[in-house]
């Protein structure tokens, strides 16, 4: 006891003497209010943290699930996307094969002819109600976004110099983006 009466002593501080009980142990000093409103303090606000920590995991599994579910359905929709551009295309597969037989079975080349042009006509015609434009190229100015130069030839006339002489393969345009390059000579 005296030992921490003279480290109180050394610090300046004044020693206070436990107080004894009846039965000769040390009392314990009652809790002063300002203490107890710190524990209540201290319990409200592990209580305010336990209820955020909680509601943070459960936003976090709702974000994860949500995630996953939208990652599956596009996987889905990418997986089907092209069936409806199928289906409407059987019936052009169809009218091929009875083209094929038809040629076979067939003299008259006129009709022959005919049967191909009308398969044709419903086939441009399935493409551009799918939003699919064929790209006119010749004659026009070489623009890289839309044509890829092959090679170049002596432009026929004074007109066609750095212009497109011919298509060699027709360029395609799906929604305002390129989804094949014309394939074109140039003049020089």
């Amino acid at each position: 006891m005296t030992k921490k009466r003279d480290e109180h002593k050394k610090e300046g501080k004044e020693f206070e003497q436990p107080t004894v009980d009846q039965s000769g142990r040390e009392a314990v000093p009652e809790v002063s209010s300002k203490e107890t409103e710190l524990e209540d303090k201290i319990t409200e606000l592990n209580t305010g943290l336990a209820a955020a920590n909680d509601k943070y995991l459960r936003l976090s599994a709702e974000f994860d699930n949500f995630r996953k579910r939208t990652l599956r359905e596009k996987m889905d929709l990418m997986k089907n996307a092209s069936e409806s551009v199928i289906v409407n295309l059987l019936p052009v597969i169809d009218d091929v094969e009875r083209a094929m037989k038809a040629i076979e079975i067939s003299d008259n080349l006129e009709t022959t002819k005919e049967g191909i042009s009308l398969i044709y006509n419903k086939f441009k015609d399935f493409t551009k109600q799918n939003g699919v434009v064929e790209m006119n190229a010749k004659g026009l100015v070489l623009n890289t976004d839309h044509h890829e130069a092959i090679t170049k030839i002596p432009a026929p006339n004074e007109e066609l110099k750095g212009k497109i002489v011919e298509v060699i393969q027709k360029g395609y345009i799906l929604n305002d983006k390129v989804i094949r390059y014309a394939k074109v000579i140039i003049g020089e």
